[in-house]
């Protein structure tokens, strides 16, 4: 499963995966975006981990000073280069988020829509290496399903699943949060309980978000 996104759900699948139909699924993936971008001032250095083909990168280039996304998928990374080449501020490069390698360091660092599900690891290694990332007084966004979703993201696998872009839910294992399809697909979700636990290990100060009741963020302030 830890290669999931790279071997089954790449460049032009997962490009489909965001055409959905749903006005309720569009609202939820443009206020993920719209919450971050009012948390900019325009002035950022920003990180995009897990940035697929690049459909967030392109919607914060006019709000900050510089993106960068990485991806582990190079096909995905390929189609990326294009659908943001008018975006003289940003790049999308192949990088691992568990191995990061930058000279640099940023002011804002992303891992958006599950990203903390969907980049298979411990999840405290994830939010660690984003912390690296930053810069002192730095921002990480870690988002989450809420649970008040649930209803509407089934609405968006089954949705998928006829479109071929996964393979056939498994209905009996997929509840309280978790979706489980019988190609080896799953993805779970992180209960503000669970967040919050990972803020106080992350030694950050920290808060956690709910936003347009689809979504829960964890924040994160690198103070040192």
């Amino acid at each position: 499963m830890c290669n999931y996104y790279r071997q089954n759900l790449n460049s032009t699948k997962l490009f489909q995966v965001y055409q959905t139909k749903y006005p309720r699924i569009k609202r939820y993936l443009n206020e993920e975006i719209d919450f971050v971008c009012r948390n900019l001032h325009g002035n950022e250095k920003v990180l995009e981990v897990g940035a697929g083909y690049g459909r967030v990168i392109k919607k914060l280039a006019p709000f900050s000073a510089s993106v960068v996304g990485i991806d582990i998928s190079e096909s995905t990374v390929d189609l990326g280069k294009d659908y943001i080449k008018e975006c003289m501020n940003c790049n999308i490069q192949v990088m691992d988020v568990y191995n990061l390698a930058f000279d640099e360091e940023f002011d804002v660092v992303l891992c958006l829509q599950n990203g903390l599900s969907a980049m298979k690891g411990q999840p405290m290694h994830l939010i660690e290496q984003c912390i690296k990332a930053l810069t002192p007084g730095g921002k990480a966004y870690f988002s989450t399903y809420s649970p008040k979703f649930w209803k509407h993201r089934m609405t968006w696998f089954h949705e998928q699943e006829a479109n071929g872009l996964l393979g056939e839910i498994d209905l009996e294992k997929t509840k309280d949060g978790t979706i489980v399809c019988k190609d080896g697909f799953s993805a779970i979700t992180f209960s503000e309980d669970t967040l919050k636990e990972l803020g106080e290990e992350s030694g950050c100060y920290y808060r956690i978000e709910e936003v347009d009741e689809s979504s829960l963020f964890l924040i994160l302030e690198k103070t040192e």
